[in-house]
């Protein structure tokens, strides 16, 4: 069972939480950044979270007519056959998909897995995301609210961003302010839009302070106890304990207290596309700059065939990328947690 079922995905998911771990949701551009990162789960013996951004699927559609949804069915299709010789189980997630790109990406999905799940399949994508954090939170939820019925309807869970995170990604950018932490207010808001499951399951991606991109542990004030304070306030309104379903934002630089103290207060998913980048492309530079006069034709010379053939340094950056996510499954305790 390589492409998690609707039943198997909301299985892992309750297993992160009752276990206090998660999952690396590793952000792919290719069919090989895909190979590398099914490769880390499974040398790592951790189920995992593939994903695609808007960016990612456009890159994945060509660059002569970019195209997202060609982009993101094409690879979902090429997962679905090429995952089947891992011995693990992933999910399948759209990333970050703000207002002005839903009807470009987010719904032509949704009406896609429809279709499959009308003909007695399994959604495409077991998981889909909706960026409201750019708009007011009332019109954040009533898009959230129209986008959780359809995401029920076909079997897919949604993840929501109801704050904002700092940096930028795909395009939606923050300031990095006061404005990042989630306030308790904001949470029960979102429980009396979006229920607490009974409307179809969501993750909630609530600001603790994250930041997108690049930066070094200190340079950002993250505070991950925020989330128990979330989960106490709508619990305690709701009668529910530990409600939430968390998901770790701008996760790349952040340190092993932050990572531990997330975990313990619900973080389910913890997204990685900055360090898993530069872990694919290090050995690259560092290859061309080793053979410079290999993978180039220099002074009229002829070069190196082995050397500038992609899959000879292909074949590192796969390698290098997929240690980065085995590496992400210790960090966040999912390693040896496979689903057997």
């Amino acid at each position: 069972m390589p492409i998690a079922t609707p039943e198997v995905y909301n299985e892992m998911l309750d297993r992160a939480k009752a276990g206090k771990f998660a999952y690396p949701a590793i952000n792919v551009t290719s069919s090989q950044t895909l190979h590398a990162a099914l490769r880390g789960f499974a040398e790592a013996e951790s189920d995992g979270i593939i994903q695609i951004s808007t960016g990612g699927a456009e890159f994945l559609g060509g660059q002569h007519s970019k195209e997202m949804v060609i982009g993101a069915v094409a690879l979902a299709e090429f997962a679905h056959i090429v995952a089947k010789k891992y011995d693990i189980t992933v999910a399948l997630h759209t990333d970050h998909c703000p207002k002005d790109k839903l009807d470009g990406y987010v719904r032509p999905l949704l009406a896609v897995s429809e279709e499959r799940v009308k003909a007695g399949q399994n959604p495409l994508f077991q998981s889909h995301m909706w960026d409201g954090s750019a708009e007011t939170l009332a019109d954040n939820l009533s898009i959230g609210q129209e986008l959780l019925a359809r995401a029920a309807a076909a079997k897919i869970i949604l993840e929501v961003e109801i704050t904002p995170t700092g940096g930028e990604e795909d395009g939606v950018s923050h300031e990095i302010n006061d404005n990042l932490y989630t306030t308790v207010d904001d949470a029960i808001r979102t429980a009396e839009a979006l229920g607490l499951g009974e409307k179809g399951r969501y993750l909630l991606a609530a600001s603790f302070g994250n930041v997108h991109g690049v930066y070094k542990p200190g340079n950002v004030v993250l505070r991950p106890e925020l989330l128990k304070e979330l989960n106490e306030g709508v619990g305690a309104k709701y009668g529910k304990a530990s409600p939430f379903d968390f998901v770790f934002h701008g996760g790349s630089g952040s340190t092993a207290e932050e990572i531990a103290t997330a975990l313990e207060n619900g973080v389910v998913k913890m997204n990685l596309d900055t360090d898993t980048q530069y872990a694919f492309t290090r050995p690259v530079a560092d290859h061309m700059f080793r053979n410079y006069d290999g993978v180039l034709k220099v002074d009229g010379e002829v070069g190196n065939k082995k050397t500038y053939d992609p899959r000879t340094w292909g074949k590192l950056a796969e390698a290098s990328m997929a240690q980065r996510v085995t590496e992400a499954c210790a960090n966040l305790r999912s390693t040896g947690t496979r689903i057997k």
